[in-house]
């Protein structure tokens, strides 16, 4: 399996004990499959997704991607390893404003240190397919709020990661803007065959993909189509 999820458990202290949010998850998906995850505000759908991505650590439990366990790693070798591995969508689109949209994209190989021509037509290749080669040199301010996260979309793909994970990537989207970005997100997960996990309170995104499961009391139940 390329994303291995086994008994993922996570508490917050608070003053009268610990506050379970994930009680026992597990999650088995290969390359090309897809999940969209729902659940209500506090239900743990975010932070399952952030500590998938290791942006947030488990109290127990184990996550995998493509056989490694990224949290046996030192910190830094942690940060590399989610660049270049896992790609993030968010409900805001984080461009940096003084930078263009095509500067915006290569952000992550920058960090990367990787060939910066090769990089760059990959980039640029990206930008076509999400619609946006006549876009290059515009500013986040000069772009639609679908636009933006486009070019989001794009930088998430940038590094050729196996787990892409999008948190509410249509919340602040008007309906059509919203299908279009998730008819975008879906075309090129299958295109790049990664393992494409999304966070959403939106049931007209959720019923696009192929699986769909719902957070209830820090449990992750099928809804449909699960794996």
């Amino acid at each position: 399996m390329a994303l291995q999820v086994t008994h993922l458990k996570k508490d917050y202290p608070t003053r009268s004990g610990p506050l379970p949010v994930l009680r026992d998850i597990n999650l088995d998906l290969e390359r090309g499959q897809a999940l969209a995850v729902m659940g209500p505000s506090g239900s743990g759908k975010s932070t399952l997704l952030h500590i998938i991505g290791t942006l947030d650590r488990p109290t127990e439990g184990t996550v995998r991607l493509d056989g490694q366990d990224p949290f046996t790693l030192p910190e830094k070798e942690l940060a590399d390893f989610r660049n270049r591995h896992i790609g993030f969508v968010f409900q805001d689109h984080y461009l940096l404003p003084q930078c263009s949209v095509l500067e915006n994209v290569l952000i992550p190989t920058l960090v990367s240190g990787d060939g910066r021509a090769e990089a760059e037509a990959w980039a640029r290749q990206l930008l076509e397919r999400v619609g946006l080669s006549g876009r290059l040199e515009h500013r986040p301010a000069e772009l639609s709020g679908g636009e933006r996260q486009r070019v989001a979309v794009a930088r998430a793909l940038v590094q050729h990661p196996v787990l892409l994970l999008a948190d509410e990537p249509t919340g602040n989207l008007d309906r059509r803007s919203a299908q279009a970005v998730g008819e975008l997100l879906l075309d090129l997960h299958r295109q790049e065959q990664t393992v494409l996990v999304v966070v959403t309170h939106s049931t007209e995104l959720a019923r696009t993909f192929p699986a769909q499961a719902e957070m209830v009391e820090g449990n992750l139940e099928a809804v449909g189509g699960m794996p």
